[in-house]
């Protein structure tokens, strides 16, 4: 699977425990209510996350083409 797919489906996990957020704070105070919120903040968090490295490695492989059409086969250190 692309890069670029994995951060959409990243994405759709992203809104879906957003939505799950949402109703969890419409409901009522109870433990049941508390619980789901919290599923859906850890989800919302991991899809973040997901989002985030996704991103970090699309960059990467973008700066590494650019370094091959360059000519470069190594960086060079940085100052």
């Amino acid at each position: 699977m692309t890069v670029s797919r994995h951060v959409e489906e990243a994405a759709e996990k992203l809104k879906e425990a957003a939505r799950q957020i949402a109703l969890a704070r419409e409901g009522p105070d109870s433990c049941e209510n508390q619980r789901v919120w919290l599923e859906g903040l850890t989800a919302y968090c991991e899809a973040l996350a997901d989002i985030h490295a996704y991103n970090n490695e699309s960059i990467h492989e973008k700066l590494h083409e650019l370094a091959g059409r360059m000519g470069l086969r190594k960086f060079p250190p940085s100052s």
